[in-house]
């Protein structure tokens, strides 16, 4: 209470001791210290090249903020939660050290703008090590799917026994949802990495300073256009949450599976020891924990997304302090989501296929009944009518308790006169999977070549990652 507010000119009183605690963010929104600084830092340039500042002042400013920088980083900055938030306390603690400098530096900026500087600064960096995770995940799919391009599993329409596929095939398909998540991160990446700084608090500022000398310094690519639409704007957190809660979905649905493949029932997959855990009353338990974490954690991110909706749905322009909300639900969803991105790699990479239980249950259902059709096809009957006759094929099938490629050629022909002995050729699951050689297959030679191309387009971001660290 004792704590002299940097806002406090035109009031008598002292802020009530519950609504001092009540409106603090500093909790959570030290995260955003080091950006802040170095935004500060890059702002007082701005302001020495206006000649809003002298050279000496500058270098006081410079020299304090970077005593911030060693005291934030070594645990010895003091956060006071009567100074609200991270970007008041970093000010005031800075008047402390260097004295009337340090009261120039708020010069032509607000809150409003510095907010949204350091938050999107943020955000664009963090975002950076999210990315590093999917490529490496990716990496461990195709490393996975390259050891099982011929293993034959069902694949599943309805969660019903449809048409056989390779399990190679099957990791390529989760391969491609993170592949287009990672498009959505650069899609986002390029409407967020826009310079917020000389908004001010709603109208811009009305010193002369140049708003692309920030942009340059902090390495955005251009300045926002609309100073009241910037300081308000929260799209680029809604989006990123966005971004974040399809990768969660995708993360979910990938773990779904797994959990099912690891069930007696399927049998498909084993994993190690050491990603599973066991039950406190039941000795036998071996329970894949780390994949049911990950899919209850989708629905945390997904709820921070509906949460950050109906934060900014009534907010008129321009800023609120409504927005002081945002940054909890963010920066959980992206350490969440990075954390869930990890564990996936490593249940990837621990994944142990059982060949022998997936082409067994491969083999049930008359996987093959559209193989037949398509037989029946380029035999010269319309696709309707074979799909008929192979209907009734399945139910005499079904009525002799055999698969299809166990009925016997009289009883295909009375179905049809066009059967002849070259059908059982196509009823074989490696016969039905080898036929699917087009671009984006199941055939164990396109499976390849997927992984081939893929891998190939996974070095090139790699490096690319690795080349902006």
């Amino acid at each position: 209470m004792s704590t002299k507010k940097l806002w406090g000119g035109r009031f008598s009183g002292t802020t009530n001791e519950f609504v001092e605690s009540f409106t603090a963010s500093v909790h959570f929104d030290k995260r955003l210290a080091e950006v802040d600084v170095r935004c500060s830092r890059a702002h007082a340039k701005t302001l020495l090249t206006a000649s809003i500042l002298s050279q000496s002042e500058y270098d006081a400013i410079v020299n304090g903020l970077d005593q911030l920088i060693t005291d934030i980083q070594s645990g010895d900055f003091r956060w006071d939660p009567a100074l609200e938030d991270v970007h008041m306390n970093i000010e005031a603690r800075l008047i402390e050290l260097i004295g009337e400098p340090g009261r120039k530096l708020h010069t032509a900026r607000s809150r409003n703008d510095q907010v949204a500087s350091s938050f999107r600064l943020f955000l664009l960096e963090n975002s950076d090590g999210l990315r590093t995770t999917l490529l490496n995940l990716q990496e461990e799919l195709l490393n996975k799917a390259a050891s099982h391009t011929h293993t034959i599993m069902p694949g599943f329409t309805h969660l019903q026994n449809a048409q056989p596929i390779t399990f190679g095939h099957h990791l390529m398909a989760w391969f491609e949802m993170f592949d287009r998540d990672l498009a959505r991160l650069s899609d986002w990446h390029r409407r967020t990495n826009v310079s917020p700084m000389g908004s001010a608090a709603l109208a811009g500022t009305s010193y002369p300073i140049d708003r692309r000398e920030f942009q340059s310094i902090m390495g955005f690519e251009s300045v926002t256009r609309n100073s009241l639409d910037t300081v308000s704007d929260r799209d680029f957190a809604i989006e990123l949450v966005g971004v974040l809660s399809t990768i969660m979905m995708h993360l979910s649905r990938c773990c779904e599976e797994v959990i099912l493949w690891m069930s007696p029932a399927f049998g498909f997959i084993s994993l190690p020891d050491e990603l599973c855990t066991g039950s406190s009353i039941m000795p036998q338990k071996k329970n894949p924990d780390v994949a049911e974490l990950i899919r209850g954690k989708s629905g945390r991110v997904i709820g921070h997304l509906n949460g950050l909706l109906m934060l900014m749905k009534g907010q008129p322009l321009a800023y609120n302090r409504d927005n002081q909300e945002d940054k909890e639900s963010v920066f959980d969803a992206l350490d969440t989501t990075h954390q869930s991105v990890i564990a996936m790699a490593l249940l990837v990479a621990g994944i142990s296929a059982i060949p022998s239980r997936m082409l067994e249950l491969a083999s049930q259902g008359h996987p093959t009944a559209t193989d037949m059709a398509d037989w029946l096809v380029r035999h010269g009957i319309a696709f309707r009518s074979a799909h008929e006759i192979c209907g009734k094929a399945v139910s005499l099938a079904n009525e002799r308790k055999v698969e299809l490629h166990e009925l016997t050629l009289d009883e295909l022909k009375e179905l049809s006169d066009s059967f002849d002995e070259s059908v059982f050729e196509c009823l074989t699951l490696e016969g039905s999977i080898a036929a699917r050689k087009h671009p984006g297959g199941t055939a164990p030679d396109t499976v390849v070549e997927a992984i081939e191309a893929a891998r190939t387009r996974l070095t090139l971001q790699l490096k690319r990652t690795s080349a902006n660290a």
